[in-house]
């Protein structure tokens, strides 16, 4: 059985006991619950929002992280005009501790 949620702009398919990074959502220990776009479960397919209605994945919060490192560099041609920035993104590890049909 698996299940597609969407948290932070981004689609992520997910099995229960999968852990995943995803953008910081709370504390370590955090209980979160998220209601899926699509649910599967061998032949049966549920995506319609009658059928996904009591459906719900739940997870929790199980450490905090940094993305990768991203460089960039701008510069401008016989102007001697240059910049440098730098980001990280905050991460969450969450594990996915169920998935229900509803």
């Amino acid at each position: 059985m698996y299940a597609v949620i969407t948290t932070g702009g981004k689609q992520y398919r997910v099995v229960e006991g999968e852990t995943l990074e995803v953008d910081r959502l709370g504390d370590t220990g955090t209980e979160l619950e998220f209601t899926p776009l699509l649910v599967a479960d061998g032949d049966d397919v549920f995506a319609t929002p009658d059928k996904l209605s009591g459906a719900k994945v739940t997870a929790t919060v199980v450490d905090q992280t940094k993305g990768p490192k991203i460089n960039g560099f701008t510069y401008k041609n016989k102007s001697n005009q240059r910049r440098r920035w730098g980001h990280r993104s905050q991460l969450a590890v969450i594990e996915i501790t169920g998935i229900s049909k509803g």
